[in-house]
């Protein structure tokens, strides 16, 4: 074969961009796992908290609403932050209230609803104590009804 032969012979570059393509997605693919599995690694030992509110269902108007604030084991946590904000029913502000020995606090709410509004909800966050404790996942909303 001649060199002319090799220079129209196109043979040699039929492979190459589909390989360059799957190279690539692989390595976009690995790249994604690594990223996850590194991004993961600060939540290692950490220790997911749940507010549990009594009574979850309230009427518009004052109510005083007990939420304790246990961790995976069902440990009540003391010392760890508990905040009421609006979600589909309003308050006018935010209410907090820190957990005693017993993880548990009561909050005093004073939840509205709208016009021709039924139902809504008072969501709650917790803001975890020193130590290895994280909030990530939703925590049970309060459900307020119109009697």
């Amino acid at each position: 074969m001649s060199v002319t032969d090799l220079r129209r012979d196109e043979r040699a570059i039929e492979g190459l961009p589909i390989r360059l393509v799957i190279a690539l997605v692989v390595g976009v693919a690995c790249l994604a796992v690594m990223m996850n599995v590194l991004g993961g690694l600060d939540t290692f030992g950490m220790t997911e908290l749940d507010a549990q509110p009594e009574p979850e269902i309230i009427e518009p108007g004052h109510s005083d609403v007990n939420v304790t604030v246990l961790d995976s084991d069902g440990q009540p946590i003391s010392n760890a932050t508990v905040v009421a904000k609006s979600a589909t029913a309003q308050l006018s502000g935010i209410a907090t209230g820190e957990t005693g020995p017993d993880g548990t606090t009561t909050l005093s709410l004073d939840p509205t609803l709208g016009p021709n509004q039924k139902e809504g909800t008072v969501a709650l966050d917790i803001r975890p104590p020193e130590g290895d404790y994280t909030d990530d996942r939703e925590n049970t909303d309060i459900l307020v009804i119109e009697p």
